[in-house]
């Protein structure tokens, strides 16, 4: 079992479809969700390092500030996360040139598909 676990979706069915398997599976000691990345980068910018998430499991489209825009911000303290924090992109997005495209950034681990489902768990679980 994992530490701590972060969800960063505007998606409320989502984010409660997410937590539910998280907990049923007893994922994590403390899942904690955010429906933006705004307040998502707060909680990062203001936690010791030893609080921070062992996995984040985040949503790509969102509206002000998206997924995209969320890794860029992290990826300049990228030494702060490296092997500590794993990011899997959590999208409903089919599009090949998204998943290539997250392959770019080293802090994440995977790109998984909506709904998280057993193998998806599986593979976090494997990664982490």
């Amino acid at each position: 079992m994992i530490n701590r676990a972060y969800i960063i979706d505007d998606d409320d069915i989502s984010v409660f479809l997410t937590s539910m398997m998280l907990e049923s599976h007893l994922f994590a000691r403390t899942i904690e969700s955010y429906v933006n990345v705004e307040d998502a980068l707060y909680q990062l910018q203001h936690i010791p390092d030893e609080n921070l998430p062992d996995v984040i499991l985040l949503d790509l489209n969102m509206p002000v500030l998206n997924g995209w825009d969320f890794l860029e911000t992290i990826s300049q303290q990228e030494s702060r996360f490296l092997g500590r924090c794993h990011v899997f992109i959590l999208t409903s997005s089919v599009d090949p040139l998204e998943k290539q495209q997250a392959t770019q950034y080293k802090l994440v681990n995977g790109f998984l598909r909506k709904p998280l489902d057993e193998s998806s768990l599986a593979f976090i679980t494997k990664a982490v």
